[in-house]
């Protein structure tokens, strides 16, 4: 039997970056997932029969938004994971997360659950918490709090769009 020597503790408690992307990846993956399910199977004709504005983008512009938001949201929350532990780190996960799950539940509230309504609802703490993560993530990795920046942006419209579907509905 051969010793094989102690690994070296990583310094203040950093996560190594393979391990921080398996997580990146796999919880934003999952969240878009999870999205998917309530939303895919009210497409039609749900959402197609709703009165929409103007300003309102092509279904075709929506699939690639997404995957491009959420690739950005996974290297932001790997760039972060990778960082040493602080309070701020702590922090800045936290309320990450928190917005992770509003994502999610908004597709169960506009689209499983038919209701412009409960999305609104959803979406308001939700864009102010993609904010917060966005400052968070700045004041640890400029680059982190820029990847978020189209996500602020994005779920700002989503927000302002969600409003304006409902009151024509």
């Amino acid at each position: 039997m051969t010793e094989t020597a102690p690994r070296p503790a990583k310094p203040n408690g950093v996560m190594s970056p393979r391990r921080a992307a398996v997580i990146a990846v796999g919880l934003v993956f999952f969240d878009s997932l999870l999205g998917q399910l309530a939303t895919f199977p009210n497409l039609a004709p749900w959402y197609a029969s709703l009165a929409k504005p103007g300003f309102n983008p092509p279904d075709a512009v929506f699939g690639p938004a997404w995957t491009l938001l959420y690739a950005l949201m996974a290297l932001a929350f790997w760039r972060v994971l990778i960082l040493p532990e602080s309070p701020a780190r702590k922090t800045a996960i936290a309320v990450f997360l928190a917005q992770l799950a509003l994502n999610v539940l908004w597709s169960f509230a506009f689209f499983a659950a038919h209701s412009p309504l409960y999305g609104l609802i959803d979406v308001m703490p939700q864009w102010l918490l993609v904010v917060a993560t966005m400052i968070l993530f700045a004041r640890l990795d400029r680059i982190a709090g820029l990847c978020l920046v189209p996500l602020t942006l994005w779920v700002g419209f989503a927000a302002v769009l969600n409003f304006a579907i409902w009151r024509l509905n």
